[in-house]
Parts: structure tokens; C-alpha cells; sequence
């Protein structure tokens, strides 16, 4: 018998209804509900690091590597990406697949670069979401042993001002932090030092083991097991207050520059558009990596703090990060070279 009561379909209404349930099964399929129970990672993490293998952000990235992979069972893949003093591994991560996989960890170069690369096509505040300050290290000042016998930092700064220009000190690239931090000591000391930038901070501390430069200002990330295993000797490190790690260098206040203030630091970004699941577990792998033994050891050697910044807070601390070294590349006058 039929049913003067059912619906009367027409095949338009059957094609609207297909495509209702279509639309449907992939809501379903992609709910931040199933994508947070997916126990994320399924597979291995990418993260890109800007700088050749070596130097400070390889100091953090490759402890950080290990902890995460054994506490996630997928393995952190370190992606050296060198070059452009950081910008060219920068420029490849933002482009890079916002699947909850890609990860980049940007320094204190990538706040200086707008000033010194008016053509960058990517942007540090627009194209990455800030996730997290990983580490913060003093920037200090290393020199080749055999080329300066004394510790005094006075008698140091007397070579430099009866000779300008003979002396010169290693970067890890034109616009990176450590040509920042020469050029600012250049500008506060009265001095001038030649700079002689390099693809990365691994192969200028290599030069100056060497004696192929004379000194450099680097993170204590990357000088820090050079300067324990006396390879080079530290003379100053930044700021008002030593570092707890290296007690007997004295700091900038100390020896007569109480506005040096450098500071190296390392923040872990995702390119924009990632979901905010994966960024929410990608935090909590961090704070749990973060209170692992090796990790707090490695962190201490180098000299460093983990930070407890929001993504918010992190984000404010990289844009003003931005405009100070603005006013610094302004008032120094610096090139790249």
C-alpha cells in the first residue's frame, strides 16, 4: 500500500542531501575533538633550525630533539637550513605546510632582519604563530687566546682604541645578532673592529679557534663548551649581573658599559595557519620536555633560562624585539657587509 504521507523526492533534493552528508563526514572527520584524541604526533616532527649545524640555536634545538623524542615515541627531525644570517631558513619555513608538523626556531637575528633585509619575503610577525621562548642567553665576548694574553678588560679596550681597525671580530652573518652586538660595543666603547661575517656562528667560533679572527660576540649557547674547554677565553658578558655559569667574567656594568645589554635568545614558531590543536600539544611537550633532567642540565651549561612566556607574551616580547633593533640599526649605522 502507499503512503500518501511520505515525502516526494526530487533529484535535486537527493543531490542536496548527498552533499549535506558529504559535508558533514568531513566536519566530523576534522573535529579539533578527534584531532586532540588523534595523539598527536603520528609521525616524525619537522623543525626547521636557520642556522648551519655548530652554532647557539643547534645548542637547544638538538636537547630539545632528544627529550621530545623520547617522551613522544616520534623523532624531532633537526632541518639545518643556513644562510642570509638566518633568513633564508626563515623564508623556507614559512612557506612550509601549516599540518601541525612544521615547526621553526627563530633567534634574535630574525627581530634585527627587517632593518638590515628591506626585501624579505616573509614576515616574523605576519607569516609564523609564536609559540614559546625556548631559551635566553647572554651574548658575550670571546677572543682567540693565543692572540690576547690578558684578562684585563681595560687593558683590552686600550689595544682596541690605539689600534682601530687592525682587530677584527666573526659573525654568524651580516644582520644576525653578533654583528649587532660588535657594532653596538663598536658604538658604546668608541672603538672600531672590522666585521667579518660568516654562513653561522658554527663556522666563525671555528675561525676564531683557529686564529683566522680575532674574537667575536656570540650567545653563550654556542661558546660555552669552547670557553670551559679553554679554546677561546670570554672577556665580558652583557648586562649588570654575571652569569652563573661563568662567575669569574665579569659583566658589561662592571667594566664600564652599563647600557650593553645583549641578549641571544631562541623561540620555537609554526607557520601560520596551524591548527590550534597541534599547537596546544606541541606547548605541553615543551613545558613536559622542559622539566627533564638533560634538559635543565644542557640549559645550565649554556648559560640559559627557559622561559614561562604565554604565546601571547612571546609574541609582544618578538614585536618589541623588532623596533629596538630598529633604533639600534639606525643609530649604529650598520651594513651588511
Amino acid at each position: 500500500m502507499t503512503n500518501v504521507n511520505a515525502p516526494t523526492f526530487h533529484r535535486r533534493d537527493i543531490l542536496r542531501i548527498a552533499a549535506f552528508n558529504a559535508a558533514a563526514a568531513t566536519a566530523l572527520t576534522t573535529s579539533p575533538l578527534l584531532f586532540a584524541q588523534s595523539s598527536w604526533p603520528t609521525k616524525p616532527v619537522n623543525v626547521i633550525v636557520p642556522f648551519p649545524a655548530g652554532g647557539g640555536t643547534d645548542a637547544f634545538a638538538r636537547p630539545l630533539s632528544a627529550v621530545f623524542s623520547k617522551n613522544t615515541g616520534k623523532q624531532m627531525v633537526i632541518d639545518n637550513r643556513g644562510g642570509a644570517g638566518g633568513t633564508l631558513g626563515a623564508s623556507i619555513a614559512a612557506k612550509a605546510a601549516p599540518d601541525g608538523y612544521s615547526y621553526f626556531i627563530g633567534a634574535v637575528h630574525h627581530a634585527i632582519a627587517p632593518s638590515m633585509y628591506p626585501k624579505l619575503d616573509y614576515s616574523i610577525e605576519k607569516d609564523f604563530i609564536p609559540l614559546a621562548l625556548i631559551a635566553n642567553v647572554p651574548q658575550v665576548l670571546v677572543v682567540n687566546p693565543k692572540k690576547f694574553a690578558t684578562e684585563d678588560f681595560k687593558a683590552f679596550i686600550a689595544l682596541m682604541r690605539a689600534n682601530p681597525g687592525r682587530y677584527n671580530y666573526g659573525s654568524a652573518g651580516g644582520g644576525t645578532s653578533h654583528h649587532l652586538a660588535g657594532e653596538l660595543f663598536k658604538l658604546q666603547s668608541k672603538t672600531f673592529i672590522t666585521h667579518i661575517p660568516y654562513r653561522g656562528a658554527g663556522p666563525a667560533l671555528q675561525d676564531l679557534m683557529a686564529g683566522n679572527i680575532d674574537m667575536m660576540f656570540d650567545g653563550l649557547g654556542s661558546s660555552a663548551q669552547h670557553i670551559k674547554g679553554g679554546r677561546i677565553k670570554a672577556l665580558m658578558v652583557s648586562g649588570n649581573k654575571r652569569n652563573p655559569a661563568f662567575p669569574d667574567v665579569p659583566c658589561a656594568a662592571e667594566v664600564g658599559l652599563p647600557d650593553y645589554t645583549v641578549t641571544t635568545w631562541y623561540g620555537l614558531f609554526t607557520p601560520k595557519g596551524t591548527p590550534e590543536e597541534a599547537q596546544t600539544r606541541m606547548l605541553e611537550e615543551l613545558k613536559k620536555a622542559s622539566a627533564a633532567d638533560e634538559f635543565k642540565t644542557a640549559w645550565a651549561n649554556n648559560g640559559a633560562e627557559f622561559s614561562s612566556m604565554s604565546p601571547a607574551q612571546f609574541g609582544g616580547f618578538v614585536s618589541a624585539e623588532v623596533k629596538r633593533w630598529a633604533a639600534v640599526v639606525k643609530a649604529s649605522g650598520a651594513k651588511l657587509d
